[in-house]
């Protein structure tokens, strides 16, 4: 191991230390804000016997914007996918400690994890329509497999849906032709109306703009701030000008654990942590 990553590992022990003794004034910060939407408790992640999270405690603010930030394999993105329960469908991972959702702990066993998935949805890092239906049926099929119908309330659905992902203007009189014949942008917007068709309560955004030009960065951050006024949204997210931009609320990982976290600007302008400062400014990662 190299002397910066041994002092970058040094700093994140000493963070993890202070995070421990700061836990009472965190709970007591938090309890005035009201409860969280979602909350991680000693949250571990593994892939077979590597232990990619180490104990994540963070909580998640109603109706706000949430930005994960950290650099590559942080564990960013598996945190998110443990908060809907998707993390276990890679052969060998598991998670340990609790997500709460309202309250209720994800992982118990009586819970069906599809259902959870519904009430969390999950925007991925590519665009990803299905490549052999419309526009319409893009935004239909997770409606269509759980038994909705053809007809005018799924013509409803639909178009709210593309309508809550700026998008309906752009396509109401292409429903019919291919997902995948629209711009990349278009197509991240397609996939978020996919996951707001579903009623979700949380939406999971995993780098959503990182395939995408800026003019369809922009679009999709505005759209974040948009989406806040209905639901809980969580991104990933490496650009930290976007988190700046777009967050109400900004976590910091390094090697698989929380450094720090806290109202973005607050966390931006005069970070706690050494370590969020090195990273932050560039000095690392």
């Amino acid at each position: 191991m190299n002397v910066e990553k041994q002092e970058s590992v040094r700093m994140s022990e000493e963070s993890e230390q202070r995070a421990r003794t700061n836990d009472i004034a965190v709970n007591e910060a938090e309890s005035m804000e009201g409860s969280p939407k979602l909350r991680s408790d000693g949250l571990k992640a593994y892939f077979g016997k590597n232990e990619a999270l180490h104990g994540i405690n963070l909580a998640i603010r109603p109706n706000k914007v949430t930005a994960i930030i950290g650099p590559s394999g942080c564990g960013k993105s598996t945190f998110i996918r443990c908060l809907n329960r998707m993390h276990e469908l890679t052969p060998g991972a598991k998670a340990t400690g609790q997500v709460l959702l309202d309250g209720d702990n994800i992982y118990t066993p009586k819970t069906d994890p599809v259902l959870i998935r519904r009430r969390i949805g999950m925007v991925f890092q590519k665009p990803n329509p299905f490549p052999t239906m419309d526009i319409y049926d893009n935004v239909a099929a997770g409606l269509k497999l759980t038994g909705v119908k053809k007809g005018k309330n799924l013509d409803d659905i639909v178009k709210n849906s593309l309508q809550q992902a700026s998008l309906w203007d752009e396509v109401k009189d292409e429903l019919h032709k291919p997902g995948t014949s629209i711009s990349g942008g278009q197509q991240q917007r397609l996939c978020i109306a996919r996951t707001i068709a579903m009623q979700p309560e949380v939406i999971l955004m995993d780098e959503p703009c990182s395939a995408l030009d800026p003019i369809a960065t922009a679009k999709v951050e505005e759209l974040m701030v948009q989406l806040k006024g209905t639901y809980t949204v969580v991104v990933v997210t490496h650009n930290m000008q976007q988190a700046a931009r777009v967050a109400d609320y900004t976590a910091f990982f390094y090697l698989g654990k929380l450094i720090e976290s806290g109202p973005t600007t607050a966390l931006f302008e005069k970070p706690r942590e050494e370590l969020t400062e090195r990273y932050l400014t560039g000095r690392f990662g």
